[in-house]
């Protein structure tokens, strides 16, 4: 199974998003293989609290304009490590801290990576 062209589509988005806001470190995961409820993530470091806020504002706002829904949010107050769920695309902002702690990019070691720089491109 790959990820559906709405999830890539989302992914674009989502990417470019927080881009624009600072994130560093764009990962995204096509995790449609060993996951049913979801086709992509998309991991990304902020470098404080604030920015990690900010970035997950921006990823929100740019898919709920593309009509997304969030059915999902997590960690927004705390601004350490936001979690934002759109069904198909599952968004992870860390904080340098919590990203290296958690590893997400080694529990999904086995999920191929998607390229994120040509959608940072195609945004410019």
């Amino acid at each position: 199974m790959t990820a559906s062209d709405q999830a890539l589509d989302s992914l674009a988005l989502a990417a470019r998003a927080a881009d624009s806001k600072g994130g560093e470190d764009l990962v995204a995961l096509d995790v449609s293989a060993p996951l049913p409820f979801a086709d992509v993530f998309l991991l990304v470091t902020g470098n404080s609290e604030r920015n990690v806020v900010a970035i997950a504002d921006a990823v929100e706002d740019a898919l709920r304009e593309a009509g997304a829904k969030t059915l999902h949010r997590e960690g927004h107050d705390a601004g350490r490590w936001v979690l934002l769920d759109f069904g198909d695309l599952v968004v992870h902002v860390f904080h340098r801290e919590e990203r290296l702690y958690y590893g997400l990019e080694r529990l999904w070691l086995d999920c191929p990576a998607l390229p994120v720089a040509p959608l940072l491109a195609a945004g410019s």
